[in-house]
């Protein structure tokens, strides 16, 4: 029988003479109709069934035939008939039973509802009925008390003569049908269809489901949810069309339950349904489990696929291939530097403090490394990390972007302090010289190690103190190295900000480090250093009112994210927010300079907090949401559409930097330790407001964590903190409520650990000598005094494979140290880490770059976070990258336009 919905009866129809006419129906739903027609009891319905029934069953008033049935089938109708007498005397007066205990009773969502036995089904009685003569049983003269009754068995001699149902269905609760009115439960089965049917309009873009029989319920392997009032068969079946009414109710899963994988061994089966899924059924999410190959739960990996299709896919619709098409390097800006003239920019320290490596599953060999300013080490042949050495701590730390599918070679733009025991106080300007270097990486690739060394490109010169943070514009900066251009224009790497602590903020146009070297004599110097005129200064207050120390120390910078990229923001030491137009060319806002260069003023600005603004990120998926942290303990999100009050404000602890990842509506925060309790300092993620989630503890740690990254292709991210330990945490859906995330520590890995260790003059006082851990560690105060007496050690982790990952040596000291290391704060933390990022393109997705106070940089691939499908993106990225830029160059002439081979987006 066709339903349209729970609660739907079909009614039988009656012949003129009385005669009910049985649709073909299960026996069940013939209750339903009868029950319904015997609401409505009178006389002339009574009349025709008595004219309709000539054989009355012995032993009622008035029978006229005396036809009996055989001996057996006899007793076996009269046990039927005094049950259906029980039911006849509950559904004539159902307020009149009392059920005992819970049985019957109200629950919560339903009225009282009487409990009613099965009635035999038809395979029971075999043979009973004439099945050529429906209408030949015996029947009972109508007795004038009890009506209904005589209903229920007409129901019953109709209901044996039908043939066995394909599907059994559950038995059908009883209407409450006082006299006169309508059934109750019938009404309220109405409304419900009604509410149903118009919240399936309202919440799902789906076609409508084609009319047809509605299967019943079939059993699952899977467990059926059971309620906590369901005493009886009625209530069961009550509380479960209830439940069918409850829009986008989601339950909690457990961390098997994350998402469907690609890789997952042993999917856990899901019911049949014989409607189309709606945004309810949508969000159940299958079992995920089983082992990825790489040795973590697919439960684990789940997300970090799906972050790779939505940031492919984001990045296809918010990322431009050309912006600033006016700003185009200049060979004779940059002006190379002699030796005497490039020293005062130079970092102090000719060479590194002393280091070794011991790289986990290899046999150690002992090997003590010391390199030269601005060398690098050969990237290991199985690990393939690299370590190279810029001359001082390193603050400040960017990657180059790329388009998707270029495989060009990578650079990382950083900033190391001159002098390693340098301090430089936040309360007021400074200004000095400083050295901007940028280093060349190679073609860092998925498949195979490194051919080539880290090595220093080139260095700008610079006279506006320590730089603090450095940012690239995201997209449409890069051009292809061989592209034609008329001298003196050089082709662009990048435009890179840098934010410095004289107030100001200078941006600059990078050339290809092979077209700019090629403008130099054979005998310059090496590395070269560059003095350059930089493109523009971004500077606070007005034309008529410019005054940097009243903002202070500019600490933080975000470009935005999405194309045309043509806004900057920057954060202050007195709480301001600054946002700059680039393009613009309002008079109030650009001034031109007699060398050529631009002056920038804002065009908006507010006071985001009551003190320092450590750092600040655009949301990445749109450009109007900013979120900001403070040195006054408070993470604000910004709406810049109404900026004169935030939109969440979070006090919680000291910020020191915060990673917004594409995919989620929220970020990851890294905080220092003065302010935390006990146990709680580490790395959070806070979402933003708008689902409303409580904080996720992703990683204890139990120092500062000076800096953090995050992966958007991945999911994951990346800290570094004091005690010299950088680790990666794989983040769950965060989509989903992070309530219930199980065993948070199978999410997080060690990539390396860095120890200062003790050593003597002699190799016998060396075995025995201390680490940084020990009651009593060493405290050198300088520099001098910790290179004259003690040495680097870095343990790696194998990356490769994350097998038996709890179990293995890295994993166990890593675990040790969140709840039992103490800090030694009355020396020189050698072995802190102050910056890490992951790179943001997809060709070297994988390889995170990290440094800190030792002046070693050390470049790592977590090979064991890829997968076939994200090389299976970068190939697709590749063949469109090559076609289109085969077209570019084919088209090549005499007038051939400078900027006429930029790459269009996508189609």
């Amino acid at each position: 029988m066709d339903t349209c919905g729970v609660g739907y009866v079909a009614l039988g129809e009656a012949d003129p003479v009385g005669n009910m006419i049985v649709v073909d129906s299960p026996e069940q739903e013939e209750l339903n109709q009868l029950d319904v027609k015997a609401s409505s009891e009178t006389s002339s319905v009574e009349t025709s069934i008595e004219m309709s029934l000539p054989t009355p069953l012995p032993g009622f008033e008035g029978s006229s035939d005396k036809r009996r049935l055989p001996p057996d089938q006899e007793s076996l109708s009269i046990l039927e008939q005094q049950d259906l007498s029980s039911e006849m005397s509950k559904v004539s007066n159902p307020r009149a039973s009392k059920p005992s205990g819970k049985r019957g009773g109200r629950t919560p969502r339903g009225p009282k509802r009487p409990q009613q036995r099965k009635p035999p089904s038809t395979p029971l009685v075999p043979g009973l009925l004439d099945q050529s003569n429906p209408l030949s049983t015996p029947m009972p003269k109508k007795r004038s008390q009890k009506s209904k009754g005589d209903l229920l068995l007409l129901k019953l001699s109709k209901g044996l003569d039908q043939p066995e149902s394909p599907h059994p269905k559950r038995p059908p609760e009883d209407f409450e049908t006082p006299s006169g009115e309508r059934p109750r439960r019938r009404a309220a089965q109405v409304a419900l269809l009604y509410l149903q049917e118009l919240a399936e309009e309202l919440s799902t873009a789906l076609p409508a489901p084609l009319s047809g029989p509605k299967s019943p319920k079939v059993s699952s392997p899977t467990k059926p949810k059971k309620t906590r009032q369901a005493a009886s068969q009625g209530d069961e079946d009550g509380n479960a069309r209830d439940e069918d009414f409850v829009l986008q109710v989601e339950g909690e899963d457990e961390e098997e339950s994350e998402a469907p994988s690609e890789n997952s061994s042993d999917p856990e089966p899901v019911a049949p349904r014989s409607t189309p899924r709606g945004p309810t059924a949508g969000k159940q999410k299958p079992h995920c489990r089983g082992m990825a190959p790489n040795g973590l739960p697919n439960y684990i990996m789940a997300p970090v696929w799906k972050c790779l299709h939505l940031t492919k896919d984001l990045r296809e619709q918010q990322h431009s291939f050309w912006e600033f098409a006016e700003w185009i390097p200049v060979a004779w800006k940059w002006q190379l530097l002699t030796e005497l003239e490039a020293a005062p920019y130079l970092p102090q320290e000719e060479k590194s403090p002393l280091f070794s490596v011991h790289r986990e599953g290899i046999p150690e060999d002992g090997t003590i490394y010391r390199i030269n300013r601005f060398s690098s080490i050969t990237a290991h042949p199985e690990r393939w990390d690299v370590s190279f050495f810029t001359g001082g701590p390193l603050w400040a730390l960017d990657w180059c972007p790329v388009p998707e599918g270029s495989a060009a070679s990578q650079y990382v733009a950083l900033f190391s302090s001159p002098d390693m025991n340098e301090t430089h106080p936040l309360s007021q300007l400074h200004s000095g010289p400083g050295l901007l270097q940028l280093w060349g990486l190679g073609t860092l690739q998925q498949e195979s190690c490194p051919g080539n060394r880290a090595h220093f490109v080139y260095g700008i010169a610079c006279d506006s103190g320590c730089i603090w943070d450095i940012k690239f514009c995201p997209s449409g900066a890069w051009e292809h190295p061989e592209t034609p251009r008329k001298a003196p224009l050089l082709p662009r790497l990048g435009l890179l900000a840098l934010a410095c602590s004289d107030g100001k903020v200078l941006l600059f146009s990078l050339p290809h480090p092979e077209a700019l070297l090629a403008q130099q004599p054979p005998d310059a110097m090496k590395p070269a250093i560059y003095k350059v005129q930089c493109l523009a200064t971004l500077q606070v207050g007005s034309v008529q009112a410019s005054d940097p120390s009243e903002c202070g120390q500019c600490l933080s910078l975000a470009w935005m994210p999405t194309r045309p990229h043509h806004h900057l923001a920057a954060g202050y030491y007195n709480g301001m927010v600054v946002f700059w137009n680039l393009p613009t060319n309002s008079p109030l806002q650009r001034i031109h300079l007699s060398d050529g260069s631009l002056k920038l003023y804002p065009f908006q600005c507010f006071l985001a907090h009551d003190q320092a603004v450590r750092t600040i990120q655009w949301c990445k998926a749109n450009s109007h949401f900013l979120v900001s942290a403070g040195s006054d303990r408070k993470i604000k999100f910004w709406d810049l559409r109404r900026p004169y009050e935030p939109i969440n404000c979070i006090k919680r602890f000291l910020s020191t930097e915060l990673s917004w990842l594409l995919p989620y509506n929220g970020v990851t925060v890294a905080q220092d330790n003065c302010y935390a309790s006990y146990g709680l300092c580490g790395i959070h993620y806070i979402d933003a407001g708008y689902l409303g989630f409580k904080a996720y503890f992703t990683a204890p740690r139990k120092g500062t964590v000076w800096s953090l990254s995050g992966s958007d292709w991945l999911g994951t991210v990346a800290a570094g903190d004091i005690s010299g330990e950088l680790i990666a945490a794989i983040l769950p859906d965060m989509a989903s409520n992070p309530i219930n995330v199980k065993k948070p520590a199978e999410r997080r890995f060690p990539i390396y650990k860095a120890d200062l260790i003790a050593y003597q003059d002699s190799p016998e006082d060396q075995d025995s000598s201390t680490s940084s851990e020990t009651p009593n560690p060493p405290k050198a105060r300088t520099y001098t005094e910790t290179i004259n007496h003690h040495y680097l050690l870095f343990q790696d982790t194998d990356l490769s494979s994350f097998h038996n990952l709890l179990r293995r040596e890295p994993m166990l000291r890593m675990q040790e140290g969140e709840g039992h290391s103490q800090l030694c704060l009355d020396r020189l933390q050698l072995e802190a880490i102050h910056k890490v990022r992951f790179s943001p393109n997809l060709d070297s997705y994988g390889w995170l770059v990290s440094g800190g106070q030792s002046g070693l940089v050390r470049i790592h691939f977590v090979r064991g976070l890829t997968s076939p499908l994200a090389h299976r993106v970068q190939l697709e990225s590749r063949a469109h990258f090559n076609a289109m830029f085969q077209t570019s160059f084919s088209t090549e002439g005499p007038g051939f336009s400078p900027a006429s081979h930029c790459l269009s987006p996508n189609p």
